[in-house]
């Protein structure tokens, strides 16, 4: 994943980035965009019936629906909608059922 510096700016072409299985869950795989300022950009496809398991947040997390249904903390998230955790925050319940992809701006794991 590229690791940008002070005052670097990057430009990525997604569709050319390989899938590749997440170390974080199975049924998950990500493409990795960039990390800056401490935060990384991903790309994150789930399989129906994939699960993440329950975690805390140490900086903030963004979540933005791509396609499918991603089932967060009792509300399903569908394409156009957008989660923010902020620093402290759990997620205890997140999975999907029918598969989805989203973009995710967290921490690098």
């Amino acid at each position: 994943m590229r690791q940008l510096k002070q005052g670097d700016l990057f430009f990525v072409g997604c569709d050319d980035l390989p899938w590749q299985p997440s170390t974080f869950a199975k049924g998950l795989h990500v493409k990795n965009v960039a990390v800056a300022g401490g935060l990384e950009m991903q790309l994150v496809r789930m399989e129906p019936g994939a699960t993440i398991p329950p975690h805390t947040h140490e900086l903030p997390e963004f979540i933005y629906i791509l396609e499918g249904e991603l089932q967060l903390a009792g509300r399903t998230l569908t394409p156009g909608w957008a989660s923010v955790a902020a620093p402290g925050s759990e997620h205890l319940d997140v999975h999907s059922s029918n598969g989805c992809t989203f973009l995710l701006v967290d921490r690098p794991v």
